[in-house]
């Protein structure tokens, strides 16, 4: 049988801080039910694992991030586009 260990990831302070500046700079509110923490899922006895995304609504548009990461996603996992520029892609979309 296969087991599934959940083990919750909390989300740097740096990638928080930088989300709630652009949201700020956009004049949108951002409350605690906006951005959901990923897990980390660990088949035991498998040399597996998987890290989901922290996730974000703004402005009814997913944004997915990763620790450690410069570069944020949304709606999927094609594109990316740089930290550095979330105020600027929020503002345009």
């Amino acid at each position: 049988m296969i087991n599934i260990v959940k083990k919750k990831n909390k989300i740097s302070r740096d990638i928080l801080s930088k989300i709630e500046w652009a949201c700020c700079l956009n004049s949108i509110k951002l409350d605690n039910q906006m951005i959901l923490e990923d897990y980390l899922r660990i088949i035991e006895h498998a040399n597996l694992a998987y890290v989901e995304p922290h996730r974000a609504i703004i402005k009814n548009k997913l944004y997915l991030f990763f620790n450690e990461h410069d570069y944020f996603y949304v709606g999927d996992l094609r594109t990316k586009y740089l930290l550095s520029n979330l105020q600027e892609y929020i503002t345009r979309h």
